[in-house]
């Protein structure tokens, strides 16, 4: 498969790293060759210098022969114009990112796809909404929703409530020193289908033993979503009532979009234009304030002992980290950090951040979908976690249709946590048969979905 990428920024370099390991055919095309001579030497992939929109460019690059052009650049009008030559110079399918959610709507798609653009991609938009899915559960890192009341959420243990400064609640996390076997054998109606410990990914087995400061991903129905906050001992997590916001950047304006009416949200911005522009663009509830989001004494003025979901939205990934850090040491449960640089990942997650946004790799699952020949509904690069959520539906006469899933020769690293059949969620164990037409929701190691979209294609 040849795939040409327009735009060496952080999500086009992000995606030829990526894709290099899969042994594709790459092309990354930029008009500045600092951008390109940035890239380590050791990636399997051609770099060419030129605009974007050059059309000898796109042909120099092999455009006739792409199965799939990408364009990233920072500017959404190159992006919708050099997709439109691409496809028709050859191109089979082609991606724009943009930034203007007017075009996202169902009655623009059609207009695009005429045009030849098959998928649009809207990174903040993404973001926004996946923050706001779990801005409402003070203690879970993040929460994927999927058909049928079937969802994935991630908790992070600890043997004592480390917002409980004073101790005066004897909750107990019931889950700490057992195995997934004992769990099991409890009868309770989840699935853990990855644990991240320090900087591993584990698809644990049966003998697995859930640890303190764990990050553990629980597959479950939506009405056992209390019986988890129970046994991992948040009980005593208050309900979110309001949300303080600093950064009044896109992905905060597309937060603001995606969070229910019925929560409080106030948005710190330190460029007063921008402030006034905020106010006609963002919800009537939204509360807009001109200020430093740094500034201790300003966000206590504002509220700051009394919200319980705080997200730092700004461009400086180190600040953004840092006040997460404060607000949690302050008592705010949940908390959000846009963190960008690939690197701050591991790190971030052992300062107990919170819940980590990374636009890129939000990009980057929309982009892998559009790879996998199965049909896939869903793909999400979990953020903090080397490893990749798909929600594959299961074709007829296909492989997974054959055998119950014990029997299917599925890999170690490969987690089946549910499925949806009949537009009802529920778990599967080894003796489920799949069968045609169910929408199976498969977690896996990192970019090993390739390895798996056999048995359900």
């Amino acid at each position: 498969m040849k795939i040409v990428i327009a735009g060496a920024g952080a999500v086009g370099t992000h995606l030829a790293q990526m894709l290099s390991k899969e042994n594709l055919d790459i092309v990354l095309i930029d008009e500045q060759e600092e951008r390109l001579a940035k890239l380590n030497n050791d990636l399997d992939i051609m770099t060419l210098v030129c605009a974007p929109t050059s059309i000898k460019g796109l042909q120099q690059a092999g455009i006739e022969s792409a199965n799939l052009f990408i364009a990233v650049t920072p500017h959404e009008s190159e992006n919708l114009l050099c997709c439109i030559l691409a496809k028709q110079l050859g191109a089979k399918r082609t991606v724009a990112r943009i930034d203007n959610y007017e075009y996202l709507s169902e009655e623009n798609k059609k207009l695009f796809e005429n045009a030849g653009i098959s998928s649009l991609i809207y990174p903040e938009y993404l973001a926004g909404q996946e923050l706001a899915a779990s801005v409402g559960y003070s203690w879970i890192r993040q929460l994927w929703e999927f058909d049928g009341d079937l969802v994935l959420l991630s908790v992070k243990m600890h043997a004592i409530n480390p917002l409980d400064k004073q101790q005066k609640t004897n909750a107990k996390n019931l889950l700490i020193g057992k195995t997934l076997k004992e769990i099991g054998s409890d009868g309770h109606q989840f699935h853990v289908v990855a644990i991240k410990r320090r900087d591993e990914t584990i698809i644990p087995s049966g003998d697995e033993k859930i640890l303190s400061r764990d990050l553990v991903f629980f597959m479950t129905t939506r009405d056992q979503i209390n019986n988890i906050r129970h046994l991992t001992g948040k009980d005593n997590y208050p309900q979110v009532k309001h949300v303080m916001i600093i950064g009044g950047g896109k992905l905060a304006v597309r937060t603001d979009g995606a969070i229910p009416d019925n929560y409080s949200v106030k948005i710190i911005e330190k460029d007063a234009a921008r402030c006034e522009e905020l106010g006609r663009i963002t919800k009537n509830r939204t509360m807009i304030l001109n200020g430093d989001g740094y500034d201790l004494d300003l966000l206590q003025d504002e509220g700051y002992n009394h919200i319980e979901a705080f997200a730092a939205l700004t461009n400086n990934d180190e600040k953004n980290i840092l006040a997460c850090v404060a607000a949690r040491r302050n008592g705010i449960c949940n908390t959000y950090a846009q963190v960008e640089n690939l690197a701050f990942l591991d790190m971030v997650e052992a300062l107990d951040v919170g819940t980590v946004i990374n636009k890129k790799m939000l990009a980057a699952s929309h982009i892998y979908q559009m790879l996998l020949k199965a049909d896939v509904n869903n793909v999400k690069m979990l953020t903090v976690a080397d490893a990749d959520v798909a929600e594959f539906i299961v074709k007829e006469g296909s492989k997974a249709t054959k055998k119950p899933i014990m029997n299917l020769g599925i890999p170690n690293d490969v987690n089946i946590g549910g499925m949806i059949r009949d537009g009802r969620g529920e778990l599967v164990s080894g003796k489920t048969q799949l069968q045609a037409g169910d929408r199976v929701v498969v977690f896996c190691g990192s970019l090993a979905l390739k390895k798996i979209e056999k048995f359900f294609s």
